[in-house]
């Protein structure tokens, strides 16, 4: 999937759980995005480095 298309459907799952489930389940799902971000960034990559890499890459 190209990165569009997955950040279109996160935004779209984020604007619906804030809207029905409120601030609490945004959050929620914002969390548990980010864990599935990075379990399929490891899985992908193979280790923990390359998560933190991305993510250092990212800060700068």
């Amino acid at each position: 999937m190209r990165a569009p298309f997955v950040g279109m459907i996160t935004g779209m799952a984020l604007a619906f759980a804030g809207y029905f489930g409120g601030f609490g389940a945004f959050l929620l799902v914002a969390a548990l995005g980010g864990l599935g971000w990075a379990a399929g960034r490891w899985v992908e990559g193979g280790g923990v480095r390359d998560v933190r890499d991305a993510c250092e890459r990212s800060r700068r």
